[in-house]
Parts: structure tokens; C-alpha cells; sequence
């Protein structure tokens, strides 16, 4: 046990951001906060190869086990649904806008008025088969890379538009590049896209006690709820599968989705229960249940 909380980030700028939200919290509660920079396997792939499940997370969780960093913030959607027994995330502490934004180059596109046979790039299935379900006249590209590359290369020429999350356009201070965020029932988000999970070890007394303060009750249920419609698809971050879960008036309303990637089948499930984590549990079953089809169809 430390005085000074060592907090494992990865080094991208958007992941330094996250990072640094989370240690500006911490230190007003009163600790002693320091980064520490892991390098993962997102970090060294090529810009053009597809992201595994957890290239982001493994290398941060063994640097938890291995007792080189006392917790880690992750992008909650990024986490996936099986981590090390001995890791437990005590926080889910605050969430940006959870929802995909369409981004151009020139600004003022809207979805429904790009021009037939235009390109938007992604690198995500789901994405790719949400909009493909709405625009099948759209190209759709591959593209890889971090939101700064991905931004770069839309400048460039690669693709017309791009599709991805608006939280890390919003956290990196380049909302302005926003033309339009797309509805949850257009294009339905990534189980915890927004939302930040810190992770830390589960016998760690000092590092839990610090970081539950941080955690968000609301949060929490609204993203373990889109979480278990992933668990109970089959699915992984990478599946085709989206939903969002938000908590008001002791109320928890849940969007569910999915999409065959090339568009062709869309499945959206609309459900509310009670605010507890049994509603949660029950609605997002049955959710999974009904998205099964398409999930089907896809695998």
C-alpha cells in the first residue's frame, strides 16, 4: 500500500484526457495521484489492422495484477465482458455524451443528405451496419487509427464522412467538428460508449475505498445494463450490437439494438423496468433475447 495512487493510462491523447478527469477527482477528495504510461497492444498495431477485443485493456489489467499500478481508466466500452477475477472496476464516474456523430470535412452534413455513393469510414461493424441500414447507397471504408489519425485522413480525401463516438470528439475539445449526432435509434451505441470503468485490484482496500467515491449509482446501472445485452447476445465489444440504458425518476428505460454489418437485417428493442439492478438484469435478457435473430443471422 502507497500514499500515491499510480494510475495506469495508455498514452494517446484522448486516453491521457481520460486519465487525467479521473486523477483531477481524486486529488480535490485529497490523495496524492501520478500516471503511469502502459504501453498496449492497441498502441503498437499498424494503423491499418483491426482492433482485437481488449487490445486496449489486457496490458493494463496485467499491469494491475503485476502491482506496477494501483488502478487504471479504461473507456468502459472498450472493456470486455470477462476480466481477471482479481480486478473488480469500483468506478464509473462520470459519462460524456454517449451517443455516434457523423463527422465531414467541409461541415453541415447531415446523414440523410449525404450524396448517394459517398464514402464514411469506420472501423466498427456496428456502426457500418447501422448506417448502411439507413443510407444502403453509402460506400462504406474501413478506417483505422486513433480519432486524431481518423480525423487527418477524412481531411485528406480518404472518405467523405466519418461515423464515430461523439465522447471522445467532446473530450479531446473537437466538438465544433461534430455536423450531427446521431440518434440511438439510428445508430445505437456501443454498450458504455461515454462512459470512463476504473479498474483496480479487488483486495486492494486503500485504492476501493479511494475510488468508490467517484462512483456514479446511475452510471453504473445504465452501463452494467448495456453490458449484460452484450452477454446476452454472444456478442463481444466488436459485435454488431448496441444499446442504451438511462436512469430518471426511479425509472430505467433501455434501447437495444443490432445489425447485420453490410445492413441487410436491424433488430431494435425499446424496454423499461424498475431502477434496481434486478430490473436491469431482466430487461437486458430480454432484450438479448429478442436480438437474437439478427445475431444469428450475423455470426
Amino acid at each position: 500500500m502507497t500514499d500515491v495512487l499510480r494510475l495506469g493510462t495508455r498514452g494517446s491523447r484522448l486516453a491521457l484526457i481520460q486519465s487525467a478527469v479521473v486523477a483531477d477527482s481524486l486529488r480535490r477528495l485529497g490523495h496524492r495521484v501520478e500516471l503511469v504510461t502502459v504501453l498496449t497492444e492497441g498502441d503498437r498495431r499498424p494503423p491499418d489492422l483491426a482492433p482485437g477485443v481488449g487490445v486496449f485493456v489486457t496490458a493494463l489489467e496485467r499491469a494491475l495484477v503485476a502491482d506496477e499500478v494501483d488502478l487504471a481508466v479504461h473507456s468502459a466500452k472498450d472493456l470486455p465482458l470477462d476480466t481477471p477475477d482479481d480486478l473488480v472496476v469500483a468506478a464509473f464516474p462520470e459519462r460524456e455524451d454517449p451517443r455516434d456523430a457523423l463527422v465531414t470535412a467541409g461541415g453541415g452534413g447531415r446523414l440523410d443528405a449525404l450524396a448517394d455513393g459517398a464514402s464514411f469510414g469506420t472501423d466498427s461493424p456496428r456502426r457500418a451496419g447501422f448506417v448502411l441500414y439507413m443510407r444502403p447507397e453509402l460506400r462504406h471504408r474501413r478506417l483505422h487509427g486513433n480519432v486524431d489519425t481518423r480525423l487527418r485522413r477524412l481531411d485528406a480525401g480518404e472518405v467523405d464522412a466519418l461515423i464515430v463516438a461523439a465522447a471522445g470528439l467532446d473530450r479531446l475539445g473537437a466538438a465544433s467538428r461534430i455536423d450531427e449526432r446521431l440518434a440511438a435509434e439510428v445508430v445505437a451505441p456501443a454498450p458504455g460508449q461515454g462512459a470512463l470503468a476504473v479498474q483496480c485490484r479487488a483486495g486492494d482496500r486503500f485504492t476501493l475505498q479511494a475510488v468508490r467515491e467517484l462512483d456514479s449509482a446511475a452510471i453504473r446501472l445504465a452501463v452494467m445494463t448495456e453490458r449484460r445485452v452484450l452477454a446476452a447476445t454472444g456478442g463481444s465489444c466488436r459485435a454488431p450490437v448496441g444499446a442504451l440504458a438511462r436512469v430518471s425518476g426511479g425509472r430505467l428505460s433501455l434501447l437495444a439494438a443490432a445489425a447485420a454489418p453490410d445492413g441487410s437485417e436491424r433488430c431494435v428493442v425499446k424496454l423499461e423496468a424498475e431502477a434496481t439492478e434486478s430490473g436491469g438484469l431482466r430487461i437486458a435478457e430480454q432484450a438479448g433475447r429478442e436480438l437474437m435473430k439478427v445475431v444469428t443471422l450475423v455470426a
